[in-house]
Formats: structure tokens, C-alpha cells, sequence
């Protein structure tokens, strides 16, 4: 079993036909911020609750990317991973995330991702 099963399930989400579904996954009091860089010091802040997160979902380009968790661990309620996104299998960006879990309700409270295609821990 994954160390960080609710991200696994957040990420399969984001890739699959209804990254919506996302929404789902989320606590009433839900916090997210997603610092998106395009590379060459183009950037982007997503952020806010559930309506932050619909903008980003908005925004999004759907079924282009593929997310892949190189290496996730769990401290408390907080799952940790660092991973990569491909398009076609090729590598586009790098990435890490933290989401912070609620015991009672099994779902994501606070989420932060940071992308980057400037780096990679391949």
C-alpha cells in the first residue's frame, strides 16, 4: 500500500476523464495554493478554497498530462511527494505537494503543489 494513498487518489483523479471529481476530495474548510511555473520565469499562483480550486480546474488542460509520485512519505496527517508530469511520456515539469488530511472526514484540508520544468530528479 502507498504511503500517501489520498494523493495517489488526487493525482489518478487529475489524469483521469473527470479531474472534477477532485472536488469530491475536498473538506468544507479547504485551503490550497499551487505555484505553477511554465519555466524562463513565467509563473502562476492558484489559490483559495473550493472556488480557487474550481478556477484552477478551469484553467486546466485536461487529459494531456500524466502525473508519476517518484518518491511520497506521511508524517501525522500530512502527505508528502515528489514527483513529475509527462505529456506523450516525456517529461514537462517536476513537482512536490503536501496535503494535509482531515482524520475525521478521510479528506484533503490544505494542499500546497510547487511546479517546476526547470529542475528534474530523474
Amino acid at each position: 500500500m502507498s504511503s500517501t494513498p489520498h494523493l495517489d487518489r488526487w493525482f489518478a483523479t487529475m489524469d483521469s476523464d473527470d479531474p472534477d471529481d477532485v472536488l469530491n476530495q475536498i473538506t468544507d474548510d479547504f485551503v490550497m495554493s499551487v505555484q505553477f511555473s511554465k519555466g524562463g520565469g513565467e509563473s502562476a499562483e492558484f489559490r483559495g478554497d473550493r472556488a480557487g480550486l474550481e478556477a484552477y480546474l478551469a484553467q486546466r488542460e485536461k487529459g494531456a498530462l500524466v502525473h508519476e509520485v517518484q518518491s511520497s512519505s506521511t508524517a501525522d496527517d500530512v502527505e508528502l511527494c515528489l514527483g513529475r508530469t509527462t505529456r506523450e511520456g516525456e517529461f514537462e515539469a517536476q513537482f512536490t505537494a503536501a496535503a494535509q488530511i482531515d482524520p475525521t472526514s478521510g479528506k484533503v484540508r490544505r494542499l500546497l503543489i510547487c511546479r517546476t520544468p526547470e529542475i528534474s530528479f530523474a
